[in-house]
C-alpha cells in the first residue's frame, strides 16, 4: 500500500499546479452532480450538523463549495502539491495532509465526510478501510457523499496526464454503485440517495453519487 500511496502523492503533487488552473471550482461537475453535494449540505444542517470534513481535498475547491453553503469545513489530502494549491487560493480554509485510510482527525468529531472522487485510487481491500475511518470520525446520525466513475475494472489514467505534459502514474479503480452500497453497508451505514448519470462532454464514463448516514 505504501508503494502505491507514494504514487498518487507523486502524481497529484506533479499536476497540482495544472489542475488548480484548470479546475478552480466546480467545472468538471454537471448541475445534477451539485444537486447531490447540495443534498448532503441540506442533510448535515438537518441532522443539527455543520462540521464536515473533505477527505481527500485536492486543490480545496469543493471544500471552497461547502464553505460557501455554511458548512465548517476541514479539507485533508495526501498531497502536499494540492494542499499549497488549496492553501494558495483558499487561505480561509483549514486543512491537513493526511491519509483518507488513516484521517488525521478525533473520533466523532464531524457531522458529514465528503468522498469527492477521492476513493477511486484505492483498491477493493483499501475501500473498507476508508469507509471504516469515516465511521469512525462522524458523529452517531452523521452522513456520507461518495463520487466515483461507475463501471468496473483499472484504468490508467496517467496516459492522459502524460500527454498534457506530465510524467506520472496513475491509475484508478472504477465500481458499480450495488458494490459501493453493500460496502457501506457492511461499514454500517444506511442508504439515503443514489443518483447515475451518462456522460457529458469529454466524460467517457458514467458517474455515480451515493448518500449515506450512520443510524
Amino acid at each position: 500500500m505504501d508503494s502505491r500511496r507514494d504514487e498518487v502523492r507523486a502524481a497529484y503533487d506533479a499536476i497540482a499546479e495544472d489542475y488548480a488552473a484548470t479546475f478552480p471550482s466546480t467545472e468538471p461537475e454537471a448541475p445534477v452532480d451539485l444537486a447531490m453535494l447540495d443534498h448532503f449540505v441540506g442533510r448535515v444542517v438537518a441532522a443539527g450538523g455543520s462540521r464536515v470534513l473533505d477527505a481527500g481535498c485536492g486543490s480545496g475547491r469543493i471544500a471552497r463549495y461547502l464553505t460557501d453553503r455554511g458548512l465548517s469545513v476541514l479539507g485533508v489530502d495526501l498531497s502536499p502539491g494540492m494542499l499549497a494549491m488549496a492553501r494558495r487560493d483558499h487561505p480561509d480554509l483549514e486543512l491537513r495532509e493526511g491519509s483518507i485510510t488513516a484521517l488525521p482527525v478525533d473520533d466523532a468529531s464531524v457531522d458529514g465526510v465528503a468522498f469527492w472522487y477521492s476513493l477511486i485510487h484505492l483498491t477493493d481491500d483499501e475501500l473498507p478501510v476508508a469507509l471504516a475511518e469515516a465511521v469512525r470520525v462522524l458523529r452517531p446520525g452523521g452522513h456520507v457523499v461518495l463520487a466515483f466513475q461507475k463501471g468496473d475494472g483499472i484504468h490508467d489514467v496517467g496516459a492522459g496526464l502524460r500527454e498534457r505534459g506530465h510524467d506520472v502514474s496513475l491509475v484508478r479503480w472504477h465500481r458499480g454503485t450495488k458494490q459501493v452500497l453493500d460496502a457501506l453497508a457492511e461499514a454500517g451505514f444506511v442508504k439515503e440517495a443514489r443518483l447515475v448519470r451518462e456522460p457529458v462532454g469529454r466524460e467517457r464514463h458514467a458517474q455515480a453519487f451515493v448518500l449515506a448516514r450512520l443510524p
